[in-house]
């Protein structure tokens, strides 16, 4: 295997792991909103608070330094327009079914669809943000700000835990550090990733320590657990926080290099090659198996979490899987020729399942 390739499947494999782990909290806090009941994938996703999302922003920013000092129009394209294409097609059919078809209420759709220009709505925020965050990314490179400084004032920002009421804005400061840090870091990232891979022992030695540490963070005293909010202990401390995800961000990616050495882990590795696919259009299959389920008088919080589970993370791959087989539906995962900004053309990799570490 070379080099190369080898990057490109812990990379695809430490988004599998980010989707899986997305996944699965929105399944364990809709299942304990409408039962009242915690379940095990509620421990689960307590254990992984620190740095879910974080390591699905870092992951974002590897390769951004391949793309940074492209021309305005060429990048904007590549790392703007090619989020916010997914983003408004997956916002307006998540509204009009779930607002207008489902709810009945056109006049509310109309509202939503009007507040999700400036707003990022629902599960699709992390496209919205990452089209964001490529934009300031790009401005910082164009003003020639030095890495120390957007890394300081975006950890001043995560630090500061801000609240102004806007999402936009509230993720902002929440986030973009972690987007900011894996373009910035890159380079000692990959090298250890290689690392991992070649010392197999001292990694996993590695990981049990991060567990232990992490483990502590979280359900230390001031931990709380509902069905839909869970609360960190210490690790939810400014400061401790920004650390615990950044750890937990690259545990994800030594854990990643050394699973993507196990041949029959490869379909977390082909999932996370297609996390853009599952991201956009899990919540639509997860919210209708739920809903079946209950009604069905199937209430056990742990079975039907991994019931939808399966079915929010299978449904939009079958459904990729059609739309490549037959051809029609292509624009749900592709990004066609027209969605493009003039004069940079199509790209040689549309399609998100191309495009790994974006």
């Amino acid at each position: 295997m070379g080099l190369n390739k080898q990057r490109l499947d812990w990379v695809d494999m430490a988004k599998g792991l980010s989707i899986f782990l997305v996944v699965i909290m929105y399944c364990a806090s809709s299942v304990g909103e409408d039962t009242g009941q915690t379940g095990f994938l509620h421990w689960t996703i307590a254990f992984a608070m620190p740095f879910r999302m974080p390591e699905f922003f870092l992951i974002s920013g590897l390769f951004l330094s391949q793309v940074i000092d492209r021309p305005w129009r060429a990048y904007t394209d590549r790392r703007v327009v090619h989020y916010l294409y997914f983003y408004v097609l997956w916002a307006v059919i998540h509204i009009l079914f779930k607002v207008a078809l489902i709810g009945r209420d056109p006049g509310t759709a109309i509202s939503y669809l009007a507040w999700a220009v400036v707003e990022p709505y629902g599960v699709l925020w992390f496209i919205y943000m990452l089209a964001v965050f490529g934009l300031v990314s790009k401005l910082a490179y164009q003003f020639q700000l030095p890495h120390w400084l957007v890394l300081a004032v975006g950890a001043v920002l995560q630090m500061a835990a801000i609240h102004t009421g806007s999402y936009l804005i509230d993720q902002f400061c929440a986030y973009f550090v972690y987007f900011y840090a894996g373009y910035v870091f890159a380079p000692a990232i990959f090298r250890l990733a290689d690392w991992a891979g070649q010392h197999v022992g001292a990694a996993l030695a590695v990981l049990a320590a991060w567990a232990v540490v992490n483990a502590v963070l979280v359900f230390s005293p001031g931990f709380r657990l509902d069905p839909v909010h869970i609360q960190m202990g210490w690790g939810a401390l400014p400061g401790v926080h920004l650390l615990a995800a950044i750890a937990g961000a690259i545990a994800i990616c030594i854990a990643s290099a050394l699973l993507v050495r196990l041949p029959w882990m490869n379909w977390l590795r082909w999932m996370g090659g297609k996390s853009l696919v599952v991201y956009v259009a899990f919540v639509l299959p997860m919210g209708i198996a739920r809903t079946v389920l209950l009604a069905l008088g199937i209430e056990e919080p742990n079975l039907v979490s991994l019931i939808i589970m399966v079915i929010a993370i299978g449904s939009p791959l079958i459904l990729w899987w059609l739309t490549e087989k037959t051809g029609l539906g292509k624009f749900l995962f592709e990004r066609p020729a027209w969605a493009h900004m003039p004069g940079t053309g199509k790209p040689l990799s549309p399609n998100p399942k191309a495009v790994p570490a974006e």
